[in-house]
């Protein structure tokens, strides 16, 4: 159990440094100066960042249920639904050099994001018992199986971490102007 408090602070660390990232990201893109280095390396690079985000949020939500064996309730399995295919769509961008998928990849982290929203909402604000989509008996929504950061890194809050990542950086691709 060592082994995966571990995994829990490392992931954990990851994601509150991919929030700060994400937040400094967009507060450039829509407030900040037009022209900036951080915005024109993500915009270079958005397809390998996407690429490996969506490769990690995949990879780490089988360890999590595969191997420590933590059952994902079904708003889990939903937002799992739009994210396995992510790293497949920005591996095949990378391997054809087409950075216009935005319109592929965009509705799918809109969806997983507003059901990771819902999730969290439901985590951290503890919703009533009887509305939950989750049945209590089974893998719930209210299970705790991560607590990490005095509460704050969940695993709903690791997936809503990677859905805000790569839209952000879909968002850079997309928005961000190189020349002024």
């Amino acid at each position: 159990m060592q082994n995966v408090h571990y995994l829990n602070l490392f992931l954990g660390a990851g994601a509150i440094i991919l929030q700060v990232l994400s937040v400094v990201a967009l507060y450039l893109l829509f407030i900040g100066p037009k022209k900036n280095t951080y915005l024109a390396f993500i915009d270079k690079h958005y397809l390998k960042l996407g690429f490996i985000i969506s490769l990690c949020a995949s990879l780490f939500s089988l360890v999590y249920s595969e191997i420590i064996g933590f059952a994902p309730c079904y708003l889990c399995w939903y937002q799992r639904v739009f994210t396995f295919p992510m790293f497949f769509i920005f591996g095949t961008a990378i391997w054809f050099k087409d950075r216009k998928i935005v319109k592929y990849v965009l509705p799918l982290l809109s969806v997983g994001f507003l059901i990771s929203v819902y999730q969290n909402l439901i985590y951290y604000f503890k919703a009533n018992a009887s509305t939950l989509p989750c049945d209590a008996s089974g893998a719930s929504c209210y299970q705790q199986l991560v607590s990490e950061f005095g509460g704050y890194i969940s695993i709903p809050m690791l997936a809503l971490t990677a859905f805000v990542s790569l839209i952000t950086i879909v968002l850079v691709a997309h928005f961000y102007k190189k020349e002024d």
